[in-house]
């Protein structure tokens, strides 16, 4: 017996050891990912400062330029001096315009670093404590910081392409707008005729950079919008989710969309179909509502339904509900509305929006 007990305690020895190694390996790692994550964040702040340092140099400059008594070459420092002076304005909003791109991609890349801090941070508690509920699902879901760097990368591929394009197209027309515009006030006085040619050259260009940036703009705001209107997305929204669950659902909308702008209406729309699609997965519900009033000061949107409900403090941000939950939330940020999630167990959820409406629209 004392010797099957010593095997047993070597065993459970070893086994406890390597546990022990892991749990080290992660600590260590964990450590050094977090001084590379801090020297990061201060590089990243010098180098906002250098950006914003360069912006205030700029705005200078070009206040002064805009307000010299005379520009057309007849000063004493002559037309070569005037030149030289829009070259030197020239090459530094091309260097703002290189570090704001730059500093974009560092942020995303800070971001990055955070996350998977934090990943490894949980990872190391899971060993640690054995804590289920670290792991969402059954054993092939992904872990949440698996869904998280996802979304990071899919946020980031659509940011990037964006900005790449508002870059390369409306921000180096505008830059060319403004040179363009320089040049008018300089011939302005004695070449009419060149300036008239030049002011027409500019509206072309600018009506077909307009032409782009609504086109920039139907790719962030949804085609079904300008289609049907807010109240009929909206209704098409529930009519859908009714077909595909067979769920009941109520529209009851008397707050007129044209309280709000573009932004503020794809807003609503986004939190509608999010909220339906928690309602599907999650509720259980027997019936449904999604109503519109005007509330005060306030454009309140509220979606009910009657299913389990949840204790709303003990959604984490490592549940896969609160996903959806934290995707509402930062969305009525963004406009500055106020966003609650109203709900108990057996208790059925109300997921409710206000929107401060400006004086114009009361």
């Amino acid at each position: 017996m004392d010797l099957a007990r010593e095997r047993s305690d070597l065993r459970d020895g070893r086994f406890d050891g390597l546990h022990a190694e892991a749990k080290a390996a992660l600590a260590h790692t964990g450590n050094t990912m977090r001084g590379i994550r801090d020297r990061y964040r201060d590089a990243y702040r010098e180098e906002l400062a250098h950006w914003q340092s360069l912006r205030d140099e700029l705005d200078a400059l070009e206040r002064s330029h805009a307000t010299a008594p005379d520009r057309n070459g007849t000063d004493a420092a002559g037309p070569a001096a005037s030149g030289a002076w829009d070259q030197g304005i020239g090459e530094l909003r091309t260097d703002v315009d290189r570090l704001t791109a730059d500093i974009g991609r560092h942020e995303t890349e800070l971001n990055r670093l955070e996350l998977t801090q934090r990943t490894l941070e949980n990872v190391w508690l899971f060993l640690e404590r054995g804590d289920g509920k670290l792991i969402t699902g059954h054993a092939h879901s992904p872990l949440p910081s698996d869904v998280a760097l996802r979304i990071v990368e899919a946020q980031e591929g659509e940011r990037s392409r964006l900005a790449q394009e508002v870059h390369d197209g409306p921000a180096q027309a505008l830059t060319n707008a403004i040179f363009q515009v320089e040049y008018i006030e300089r011939v302005l006085d004695h070449d009419q005729a060149l300036a008239r040619t030049e002011l027409r050259f500019l509206r072309q260009l600018l009506r077909r950079e307009l032409g782009d940036v609504r086109t920039f703009i139907s790719q962030l705001r949804p085609r079904v919008l300008d289609q049907l209107g807010l109240d009929g997305s909206i209704r098409e929204t529930v009519e859908n989710m009714a077909a595909l669950t067979g769920l009941p659902i109520d529209v009851d909308l008397h707050a007129p969309a044209t309280g709000l702008n573009d932004a503020e209406q794809t807003v609503v729309l986004r939190i509608v179909q999010e909220a339906l699609q928690n309602i599907r997965k999650h509720a259980s519900a027997a019936a449904a509502m999604v109503s519109t009033r005007i509330d005060g000061n306030a454009w309140v949107l509220e979606i009910r339904d009657d299913g389990r409900g949840f204790d709303v403090n003990t959604v984490t941000a490592r549940s896969r509900r609160n996903f959806g939950l934290q995707f509402m939330r930062e969305r009525a940020e963004l406009i500055g509305a106020r966003f609650e999630v109203r709900s108990r167990p057996d208790g059925g959820t109300v997921v409710w929006l206000a929107i401060p409406l400006r004086e114009e629209s009361r």
